[in-house]
């Protein structure tokens, strides 16, 4: 009898280490899973952490494209603007020597006129004067 029970209990203690072996390996293999699952869950973190830092790298690019879009179109802007300056400086100076020309026209008109009633002077006092002297020569 004893010798009975000592070998049920010992079979019972086979048994039980046989469940705990097995319970053992199943939550060895469940904690595989779940250590593989963690891992999975790290690499995607990894993943996405990759991916954001890539997206505010894109976005910082973005944005400094943009500025440099601004920074272009100002300078084009500028360019436009001095282009027009000097534009309307060269209509200007243009101008002035429209200006300048006139006037130099109408002085030499004036200087003509000038010289044409000097001549009409010198003219008419010859006359009055051959007037005078025919005058004197019918004396």
């Amino acid at each position: 009898r004893d010798r009975d029970r000592d070998k049920e209990t010992e079979r019972g203690r086979r048994r039980k280490r046989g469940k705990e072996r097995e319970r053992e390996k199943e939550e060895t293999g469940r904690d595989r899973e779940r250590w593989r699952e963690r891992r999975r869950d790290r690499e995607r973190w990894r993943e996405r952490g990759r991916d954001r830092e890539k997206e505010r790298r894109d976005r910082e690019r973005w944005r400094e494209r943009g500025r440099d879009r601004e920074r272009w179109r100002e300078r084009g802007r500028d360019r436009v603007r001095s282009r027009e300056r000097e534009r309307s400086r060269e209509r200007e100076e243009r101008q002035g020597e429209m200006e300048r020309k006139r006037e130099r026209l109408r002085e030499r008109e004036e200087r003509q006129g000038e010289i044409e009633r000097k001549r009409v002077r010198s003219r008419e006092r010859e006359e009055r004067q051959g007037e005078m002297d025919t005058k004197r020569e019918i004396r």
